[in-house]
């Protein structure tokens, strides 16, 4: 059946802060793509666009910021991707939106893609789309690109001031486009005073970085990281990057000190330059670049120097899926018997530990069966409910906790990965496949869904779908359990986190996909 569509010379256009931009409408909801939000100078600060005459086409994605490696398919079943046409010129966002009433102030919804600070793109899952979110929850969905990799997290900043801050380029981007945002959303029916900006893995990270930025005071007011909290993801020995960045010029063949050379060498020579000399200086414990660093701009991980003031009145969502990197096992558990369940157990996590962990694991997931202990996730479930516990002692907002537990019909019963509560986060289930179950998903996303853009609209996740669901206190971790059946349970995992963080082998010496 044709949908409706509109795209004239003159309409729907928008006029921002820096000129008029045109996009589309299509069954009700105005689309705006690959919006320049800001422009930067390699390794320096954002600046905002030239204003321009006329009226500017935002029909197309924008660059997205280059990868340092060819990406490899691998896990598309699971999570299905999508790339586009690379380039560092990739400060661009997109807008869905229901209304292009400046007096409409609908809740405005920010993502930040997943892919650590190494990677993806606005655009890189399929489920990232942003049509049926503001759709179906009469919101402004934002999505957007920053520069990533040595392009946005690398600190030249010992080589001239120029190159200040070049360490967090990728969050100064981030930051850019929040205040964009602020700018001009009420074009866009959007409510600059009701931002909430919402990410998965990396997305995540940036969530809480973010809430730990003094700039970003005020451009947002809510926050939802989704499995992005993780032990020393971020630690660095040294932020000094003054080693690194000389062998790399030395690689190149430039002088010592002369860092402007890295300005105009191409993209592809200069990662591969770094890619030689990364390992040896990580190897001595040095600063090789990759992801934020401590400094006046940002302050640092919340759990290692605690939330600033403002940091402590955002009201955070906070959560996990059940396995998150169980990408790679294939257990036909249905087909096991016990005996050969308990005996994969002991080799996974050791036999001196295999009974202990098996009675709690039953303890608390009296419904899951016994092969699922295998899937269960610590790396991100317990540096998340330390999270969660410490933003909990600050009652000026509330903190919410929720378990994304679902078991697909994928392999005879997959339980819940890394992304996979992301389709029907945006009530994108029906774009990918392994996401339907008939009698099931349907429900689940309806419940998913109202979760977060209840969230945005108003700071809490209560709606009708779901049982009451209260917010975390000292000592009380109430975590929502998103499955076929919704439930909120206290304390519930305590327990086995305790013990699985210490037995659990580490995910990341396994194969994953390339993208998360």
């Amino acid at each position: 059946m044709a949908k409706s569509f509109l795209c004239t010379r003159d309409e729907p256009v928008v006029q921002t802060k820096a000129g008029k931009l045109r996009g589309y409408l299509l069954n009700g909801t105005y689309t705006f793509h690959g919006i320049k939000y800001a422009d930067a100078k390699r390794f320096q600060a954002p600046t905002e666009v030239e204003p321009w005459e006329g009226i500017k086409d935002a029909l197309s994605y924008g660059f997205v910021c280059p990868l340092m490696q060819q990406d490899t398919p691998n896990g598309e079943i699971l999570v299905p991707h999508r790339y586009w046409p690379m380039d560092e010129n990739c400060q661009y966002l997109n807008v869905w939106t229901q209304s292009l009433d400046a007096g409409a102030k609908k809740p405005v919804m920010v993502w930040l893609h997943g892919g650590g600070f190494a990677a993806g793109s606005s655009i890189e899952q399929a489920a990232y789309e942003g049509e049926n979110m503001s759709k179906y929850g009469d919101v402004v969905v934002v999505s957007l690109n920053h520069r990533l990799n040595i392009l946005g997290y690398m600190n030249l900043e010992s080589f001239g001031e120029k190159y200040a801050n070049s360490g967090n380029a990728g969050n100064a981007d981030m930051v850019a486009a929040l205040q964009w945002i602020h700018d001009n959303i009420a074009s866009f029916g959007g409510d600059p005073e009701n931002v909430t900006i919402f990410g998965q893995s990396g997305g995540g990270m940036k969530v809480w970085c973010l809430m730990q930025t003094p700039s970003a005071d005020g451009l947002f007011h809510k926050g939802v990281v989704q499995s992005g909290v993780i032990d020393g993801f971020t630690d660095s020995p040294s932020t000094d990057g003054t080693k690194i960045v000389n062998a790399m010029l030395k690689e190149l063949g430039f002088a010592q000190g002369d860092a402007e050379k890295l300005e105009t060498v191409p993209y592809a020579q200069m990662v591969e330059a770094y890619m030689k000399v990364a390992r040896p200086l990580a190897e001595q414990g040095e600063y090789i670049g990759g992801n934020p660093i401590p400094n006046d701009f940002y302050v640092g991980d919340p759990l290692e120097v605690g939330f600033t003031e403002h940091a402590k009145t955002i009201p955070v969502m906070v959560g996990t899926a059940f396995g998150e990197f169980n990408f790679a096992r294939s257990v036909d558990k249905h087909n096991m018997t016990q005996e050969q369940i308990q005996a994969l157990i002991a080799e996974k996590f050791g036999a001196a530990n295999a009974q202990e962990l098996i009675a709690l694991f039953v303890k608390t997931y009296p419904n899951k069966d016994l092969a699922d202990l295998l899937d269960v996730d610590s790396l991100f479930r317990a540096p998340s409910k330390k999270f969660i516990a410490a933003k909990a002692e600050h009652p000026q907002s509330p903190t919410y906790s929720y378990l994304f537990a679902y078991e697909f019909p994928y392999d005879n019963g997959k339980p819940a990965w890394h992304c996979s509560e992301i389709p029907y986060v945006f009530h994108n289930a029906e774009k990918v496949p392994v996401c339907n179950k008939v009698g099931v998903s349907d429900q689940l996303e309806e419940q998913v869904f109202g979760a977060w853009v209840n969230f945005a609209r108003t700071g809490s996740p209560n709606h009708a779908l779901l049982p009451q669901w209260p917010a975390c206190k000292p000592g009380d971790e109430a975590t929502m359990i998103f499955d076929e059946k919704c439930e909120v349970r206290h304390n519930h995992d305590n327990d086995l986190m305790a013990l699985h963080v210490k037995v659990a082998p580490n995910p990341f010496e396994q194969d994953q996909p390339a993208q998360h």
